[in-house]
This record gives structure tokens, sequence and C-alpha cells, in this order.
């Protein structure tokens, strides 16, 4: 991570198709290269979800390019934060990382009216994210 950067961050679901795609969406859309955003799936599936991709379109955030990515335990070291979002016991634990488990609804199989709320509440979450490690780094500033 170099010096420039706040953080970097890890999101991790089953799938990497919808709700960690999303949350790295918003993260890179919200604090710009001001924090490393990585997404990754302990089982990825074949492409990220149309309806994630549709409902977060609406919002002016494209995420068409990405494609999910298996969970490695190279990500994780390499992360501040690891935000889980229901892959249980597939991910990995490293000492000294921030793990936050976002309880979602899964949206696979949605259309993108039921992927409204959830991406909605996945920003909600993303910007308190950013509030906290806005928050660490400037108490690292003082100290």
């Amino acid at each position: 991570m170099s010096e420039s950067l706040l953080a970097s961050v890890l999101f991790v679901c089953v799938h990497n198709a919808g709700r960690s795609q999303m949350a790295a969406g918003f993260l890179r859309h919200l604090a710009g290269d001001r924090v490393e955003v990585r997404s990754a799936g302990s089982l990825p599936g074949d492409q990220v979800n149309p309806a994630a991709v549709a409902a977060m379109a609406e919002l002016g955030i494209d995420i068409s390019d990405q494609k999910p990515k298996v969970l490695t335990a190279e990500a994780a070291q390499a992360s501040d934060y690891i935000i889980t979002m229901g892959c249980g016991d597939a991910c990995p634990y490293f000492p000294g990382k921030t793990y936050l488990d976002w309880v979602l609804e899964d949206p696979a199989g949605q259309g993108v009216e039921a992927v409204r709320p959830i991406r909605d509440e996945i920003k909600g979450l993303i910007e308190g994210l950013i509030a906290e490690i806005d928050s660490k780094n400037a108490e690292k500033q003082e100290n």
C-alpha cells in the first residue's frame, strides 16, 4: 500500500457477483483513489449479476467491466479491512486486520427491483466505512 492511500479494503461474498461487486463499485466511486479496493468470492460466479450492474448504473456507477475473482490468502493479507458478506468459514483470518461482517440479502436470481434496497443498504455501509477510515487516518496523523 502506498503512503497516499488511507487503507486497502477487500470485499468478500460467495460468488463475488452481487453484494461485493456493488460494495467495491461504491467505494471506488465515493473514495476515489484514496482507498485500494479489492473484491473476491469463495466460489466465484461466471459473471457479475446483471441486476446488480443495472442497479448501480441507475446511480451512475459502472461495474459492467468487473469479473468475479477467487478469494486468495494473498488478497486478504494485502488488505487492511476484510468485509465479509455471507462467505462463512471460507474467509481466511489474518491477525491485525479489521474484519467486518455485513449481513445483507443475497441478490442472486433477483431482478433490479429487489436489488435496489440491497444496493442502497450497501451504499450506507460504504459511507460509514469511509467515515471510519477517515477517522482512523486523522488519529494516526495526530499521533
